[in-house]
């Protein structure tokens, strides 16, 4: 079991970063329908990042039994800015503002340490949440809304579990040292998201 666990945060921990460089962002222009299309699409590396971060977060900053509150908030407030964008609603420098959500989650995790309180941390999470929500909404395939809303929340749902297993696995594994680890993997997330805004 601790082999598994081991090789599993190694996995995720190299997939994200990974897919950060290798990966095209997944929004306006591209072809979207159905459900496939609304899985493949939080695969975008803005995305797939902020997600990620968000469950480790959740698991560094949070009460243990309330770690979950991370994902669902941001999983609450990404379908409905989504059915936002869906509509038609947008704002000014939306895929700049996406790339900074990842350099502020990356700041969340350098500072999880910090303990702020829980609802500040829960509004940024729903704040950049709707930012990427608006994004997926804007790919709203002309199939309908419910099908393409399953899709890209059945994977936001699997990535955030990624991260919640990366933070265990730190947790667990590099116990005095898990503060030099979130630094570590903040500065990570943050550069990315400034190479990622510097990319646009």
């Amino acid at each position: 079991m601790k082999l598994l666990t081991q090789n599993t945060v190694r996995g995720l921990g190299l997939t994200a970063l990974g897919l950060f460089a290798g990966l095209a962002q997944a929004h306006t222009g591209h072809g979207t329908s159905g459900i496939s299309e609304g899985m493949a699409h939080p695969f975008g590396a803005d995305h797939l990042l902020a997600m990620v971060a968000v469950g480790i977060w959740s698991v560094s900053a949070l009460p243990a039994n309330k770690a979950w509150w991370g994902p669902a908030t941001f999983m609450l407030s990404l379908v409905a800015s989504a059915a936002l964008g869906a509509a038609g609603f947008g704002v000014p420098f939306l895929e700049q503002m996406i790339s900074l959500s990842v350099v502020l989650f990356g700041a969340m995790l350098v500072l999880s340490r910090q303990k702020m309180p829980v609802a500040l941390g829960l509004g940024l999470v729903a704040m950049a949440a709707s930012l990427h929500g608006l994004a997926h909404g804007a790919e709203t395939p002309a199939t309908g809304f419910a099908a393409y809303a399953v899709g890209f929340l059945a994977t936001t749902a699997a990535l955030h579990f990624g991260g919640v297993s990366i933070g265990q696995g730190i947790r667990t594994y590099f116990a005095e040292k898990s503060a030099w680890v979130m630094a570590g993997l903040g500065t990570l997330f943050g550069s990315a998201g400034l190479y990622l805004l510097g990319q646009l």
